[in-house]
């Protein structure tokens, strides 16, 4: 089986996901379309060339709604030929489009894809698009699905991680992610977005909180103790009952942000590359997707890095850098515990505690950013991992080339 390659990689800054965010002027639309335009421009792309585009969304409704993938292509004027499909997996969506980008070029029925994903949680808020699995009481009891805020608190509470190592944990993102700001580590893939007329409107990540202390953390009040108190925590402790109950430790601050954001990654064969003079940056080595238990929910980042690892023929030891989304503190200190993976190749430019995590976009912006730092380092392996939604979990292992 032939290898997939990624060509380029590029996203937009992180905009705070409210009206009052630098983003929130800019339809969804328009945000995924100047990626689309900058791609071209950067790869100096003929985008008949290019047979799909997949996007992942998590809330395909309104604004995002009526395959955001092909409209974003029509609007930024690529070729009628190119065409786009809007996918959901939830939190990993913008992992799982560059997985199946991947897989497509690898069975050899595609030579040229774009993998990425779009999220306007300012205009188009987490939910909205409704479902069983948030709105029906006969679901949700069937199948003991909690909040995610909640099963964060239920690992802190098996796991026994406390308040005050929760938000060690955020200071360092915060504190990682202001460095890597200031250094410019992120400037290689951000693109600028612009008004109309031409002028800036966001050209750097805006969620990141740099006075950020643990005095100031720990004053924040925990988010989902309310929701505990209608029913979760009860059904938490009929499915673990082993613990005496669920703290609630998980705050704004040691929780990932709401933001806007969008990122897109051209991913082709070796042959097409050549074809269209663009040169490989890394090859896509595995995938992996698995499922776990829904009421615990964010525990799949351990089972779907051992199977990408399983399936790439690598132990631990031969990956370089490690991105675990930081979704809540609880879950990347889970998985670090589990894999044993030293701090200092986790998540070594902060993450979503401090960037903020724009759902359908952030596992395509994670990847694009363990590419920029490896390159940074010169450095040759990387996993990126994801818990999401219903248990399920995604990894992908990249190879420097």
């Amino acid at each position: 089986m032939r290898n997939a390659y990624i060509y380029e990689s590029l996203r937009t800054p992180r905009g705070k996901g409210k009206p009052s965010g630098a983003l929130y002027e800019l339809k969804p639309i328009d945000l995924l379309a100047a990626l689309f335009i900058a791609l071209q421009k950067q790869c100096n792309l003929d985008t008949s060339l290019v047979e799909d585009a997949l996007i992942g969304c998590v809330s395909p409704i309104d604004d995002q709604g009526y395959n955001i993938a092909k409209s974003a292509l029509l609007h930024a004027n690529w070729s009628d030929s190119v065409s786009g499909l809007q996918l959901n997996r939830f939190c990993a969506s913008g992992l799982e489009s560059v997985n199946l980008a991947a897989m497509k070029i690898r069975s050899g029925w595609e030579e040229l894809v774009v993998a990425g994903g779009i999220e306007s949680m300012s205009r188009v808020p987490i939910g909205s698009d409704g479902g069983s699995m948030i709105n029906d009481p006969e679901i949700i009891n069937k199948i003991n699905y909690l909040p995610q805020g909640v099963a964060a608190d239920l690992i802190a509470s098996i796991e026994g991680f406390d308040r005050q190592v929760l938000d060690e944990y955020a200071l360092r993102s915060q504190n990682l992610a202001l460095q890597a700001q200031t250094k410019g580590y992120f400037n290689n893939s951000i693109v600028p977005i612009l008004d109309r007329n031409g002028l800036i409107i966001l050209d750097k990540d805006e969620y990141l909180r740099p006075n950020t202390t643990l005095e100031k953390l720990a004053a924040l009040p925990p988010v989902f103790s309310k929701l505990g108190q209608y029913g979760f925590d009860e059904m938490a402790l009929q499915k673990y009952p082993y613990i005496e109950k669920v703290y609630h430790l998980h705050t704004a601050g040691n929780s990932s942000g709401i933001v806007d954001g969008a990122a897109l990654m051209l991913i082709g064969s070796e042959e097409t590359g050549k074809k269209i003079g663009v040169k490989a940056r890394a090859k896509i080595v595995a995938a992996a997707n698995v499922s776990t238990d829904p009421t615990i929910m964010l525990s799949g980042p351990t089972p779907a890095s051992k199977k990408a690892l399983q399936q790439a023929g690598m132990q631990k030891s031969d990956i370089d850098l490690w991105e675990c989304n930081e979704a809540f503190a609880a879950v990347v200190l889970k998985f670090q515990r589990e894999m044993d993976i030293p701090l200092d190749k986790l998540n070594v430019n902060g993450g979503a505690i401090a960037l903020g995590h724009p759902l359908g976009a952030t596992g395509t912006m994670l990847l694009g950013t363990l590419l920029d730092e490896l390159e940074r380092r010169n450095l040759t392996t990387g996993l990126v991992t994801l818990c999401v939604g219903a248990g399920m979990g995604v990894a992908t292992i990249i190879e420097r080339v």
